[in-house]
């Protein structure tokens, strides 16, 4: 089976590609910068020159701050990009993959969060984002749309990266501990991407919107504490002491977030039972990952 895959090179497409190819499917891998997802002539044109089999939208405007300066940008990409990919998958006869996020949600709740619970984005992030869910909707019956949460990966920025960098050059951090969700290793995410692809090639008909994120669930705050320390353990030096816990109001910012933003995956792992990790050993994982590429 073939796969076209866009953002090949993010966060996300730098693990999804080697998997792909790894569990046999033949893969053609589109950078941004190679296959701009905005065009839509350019994204026919891709799609009936490869001629693919399923589509895998692994492109994204991910700035959450920026987004809100930059409206029409995110919904360019996250919203007109999908509805791209879609018009081409329909013409070509053949089914589409495509990742969201939890910011459609407001996080008002105290429960995980179900694939059908109203959404209500507080923000152009999210708002992009539920647009590009509404526009494959409106066109493909055979779609798969994942919603994932807190995504970090060896590759791009994140926010682990971002503490390693901070706690490098800080002796103390502040970070928000009133904002709860469940971290998500990319490379997990791209592993459960895979096997829904395999029940698409088996034959299987998986069409609709599923959750995935690392099991259990931590604040940002907790979070960073967890970066610190199994950073140390790994023997990566770093200057911070003290990392102190505030409230979201301390730390002010363009782009509201969810509360709590932490989603259901009952349907996910009935469907392809799958077996979730846990949050914090995904992070060790990657970190043992990130410091075997660098020299920290």
């Amino acid at each position: 089976m073939k796969v076209l895959l866009t953002g090949a090179k993010g966060q996300l497409g730098s693990d999804l590609g080697p998997l792909l190819r790894n569990a046999g499917f033949e893969t053609a891998a589109f950078a941004s910068s190679e296959l701009d997802i905005t065009d839509g002539a350019a994204v026919f044109s891709a799609v009936r020159k490869e001629k693919p089999a399923l589509v895998i939208n692994a492109a994204a405007y991910t700035k959450v701050d920026l987004a809100e300066k930059e409206r029409e940008r995110a919904f360019a990409v996250n919203s007109d990009g999908p509805a791209n990919l879609g018009r081409a998958a329909l013409e070509a006869g053949i089914p589409l993959m495509h990742v969201s996020t939890d910011f459609v949600f407001d996080g008002k709740r105290a429960v995980p969060y179900r694939e059908d619970d109203a959404t209500n984005p507080q923000s152009a992030y999210g708002e992009s984002k539920l647009a590009g869910e509404a526009a494959l909707a409106a066109l493909l019956d055979k779609r798969v749309v994942i919603r994932t949460s807190w995504v970090y990966g060896v590759t791009g920025h994140n926010f682990v990266k971002t503490i390693l960098r901070l706690a490098s050059e800080r002796e103390s951090l502040r970070v928000v501990y009133d904002q709860v969700g469940s971290p998500t290793w990319s490379a997990d995410l791209a592993r459960a991407i895979v096997e829904v692809a395999k029940a698409i090639s088996s034959g299987k008909s998986p069409w609709g919107t599923y959750h995935y994120s690392n099991e259990g669930v931590a604040s940002w705050f907790d979070f960073a504490v967890a970066v610190c320390e199994d950073a140390r353990a790994l023997g990566i030096g770093l200057r911070c002491s003290e990392i102190e816990p505030i409230l979201t109001a301390e730390y002010p910012v363009p782009a509201r977030r969810p509360a709590f933003s932490v989603l259901d995956k009952a349907r996910i792992k009935g469907a392809f039972g799958l077996r979730i990790p846990y949050w914090r050993d995904s992070l060790r994982l990657m970190l043992k990952e990130l410091k075997g590429g660098c020299d920290a």
